[in-house]
C-alpha cells in the first residue's frame, strides 16, 4: 500500500477541515431547504387575481422542491388579516406571503395603526407580475378617448361618476390619481368588490371604472364597454391596439396592482436567494409566460433589491396621493 508524504497528508487535512467548516458556518435553513411544506398566504378569497398568479408558480415551487407549497387564503379587511398571520410567522422560510398593492403598498399610508409594518416586517423575495388596470367607460359616455374624457369632464364638473372596488382600493387611488393629473371633478361611488362596481357600470349607473382588462375584455368586445386606455407604461399584448394613459396626454400615468412573494423578516437571507432564483427560473418558462399573457399579464423576474426598490418607490407615491387627497377610510 502506497503511503503518502506527510506534507501531503498535512495538505489533505486541512482540505477536509476547511470543507466540513464551510458546511458547518453555512447559513442556518441554506442546506436541505425545504425539508417539510412551505406554507403560502394569500390574504384574500379564493378564485382572485391572487390565486390565478400564485397557484401555478406554488406548483411549479412543489415540483422543484419535492415539497408541497400550500395556499392558505386568508381574506378579509382588505389583507389586513392574511399580511399579520404572515408577519407574525416564525421566519424560517416555511411561510410566505403572497402580497400585492393592496395590503402591502397602499393599507400603510391609509391606517396608520395597522397591525404589521410592510417595511419592518417582511422582506421581498420575487415580484411576480406588475398587473396594469384599464380606464373603460359606458358607452353613454361621449368620449372615445382620454382626451376627450377630459375635455368632456372639465366641461361638467361632477357629472361623470368612477365606482372601485371599495374607498382605498387600488381602483379608487387608481381613479384619484386621475383626477389629480387630469384636473378634473369625477365622484367616486365605492362598492363591496369590483364585481358590483362592474355590474353598475354594465347598467349605466356609473360611467367609468378602473379595472384590470381581463376582467371586461369580452364586454370591450362586446361593444358593451369602451377601453380607453391601459394604465400601464406600455400598451397590453392581449390589446396592443389600446394605448396608454401616457400616450393618451398624461405622461406619467401608472396605475394598477401587483402581485409578489415575500417572507416574514428574519428569514435567512440563503433562503430567500434561493426562493428568488427559482421563483425567476419559473416565471420565464413559457407555459407559465403563455398563461399570464392569456390576462394581458407578463412576468416580473426582478432581483430581490428590485423588488425592493419597486415597494419603496410605490409606497411614497400612494402615500403622497392619500395625503393630497385626503383619503380617510370610513
Amino acid at each position: 500500500m502506497m503511503r503518502l508524504p506527510r506534507i501531503a497528508l498535512r495538505t489533505l487535512g486541512c482540505v477536509c477541515f476547511l470543507l466540513v467548516f464551510a458546511a458547518v458556518v453555512q447559513p442556518a435553513g441554506a442546506q436541505n431547504y425545504p425539508t417539510k411544506p412551505i406554507r403560502m398566504i394569500v390574504p384574500f378569497a379564493p378564485g382572485g387575481g391572487a390565486d390565478f398568479i400564485g397557484r401555478p408558480i406554488g406548483q411549479k415551487l412543489t415540483e422543484s422542491f419535492g415539497q408541497p407549497i400550500v395556499m392558505d387564503n386568508r381574506g378579509g379587511a382588505n389583507g389586513v388579516i392574511g399580511c399579520e398571520a404572515a408577519a407574525r410567522a416564525t421566519p424560517d422560510g416555511y411561510t410566505l406571503l403572497l402580497g400585492s398593492a393592496g395590503p402591502v403598498t397602499i393599507n400603510p399610508a391609509l391606517n396608520p395603526k395597522l397591525p404589521y409594518d410592510p417595511a419592518r416586517d417582511f422582506v421581498p423575495i420575487a415580484l411576480l407580475a406588475d398587473v396594469p388596470f384599464s380606464l373603460i367607460v359606458h358607452p353613454a359616455v361621449p368620449a372615445k378617448s382620454v382626451r376627450e374624457l377630459i375635455s368632456f369632464a372639465r366641461s361638467n364638473p361632477g357629472k361623470l361618476t368612477y365606482g372601485s372596488s371599495g374607498t382605498g382600493g387600488a381602483p379608487h387611488l387608481a381613479g384619484e390619481l386621475f383626477r389629480d393629473m387630469a384636473k378634473v371633478d369625477v365622484m367616486h361611488v365605492p362598492y363591496r368588490g369590483i364585481g358590483p362596481a362592474l355590474t353598475e357600470l354594465l347598467g349605466g349607473r356609473i360611467d367609468l371604472l378602473f379595472v384590470s382588462i381581463n376582467v371586461v375584455q369580452q364586454h370591450v368586445r362586446a361593444g358593451r364597454l369602451n377601453a380607453l386606455a391601459t394604465t400601464g407604461d406600455k400598451r397590453a399584448a392581449n390589446m396592443p391596439d389600446l394605448v396608454s394613459m401616457a400616450e393618451s396626454g398624461l405622461p406619467g400615468f401608472k396605475a394598477g396592482t401587483w402581485y409578489g412573494v415575500l417572507a416574514p423578516t428574519g428569514t435567512p437571507r440563503a433562503i430567500v436567494q434561493q426562493l428568488n432564483a427559482e421563483i425567476n427560473r419559473i416565471l420565464a418558462l413559457p407555459e407559465i409566460k403563455a398563461r399570464l399573457a392569456t390576462q394581458g399579464i407578463e412576468p416580473a423576474g426582478y432581483t430581490t433589491a428590485q423588488f425592493a426598490e419597486f415597494m419603496k418607490t410605490e409606497q411614497q407615491k400612494w402615500k403622497a396621493l392619500v395625503n393630497a387627497a385626503g383619503i380617510k377610510l370610513q
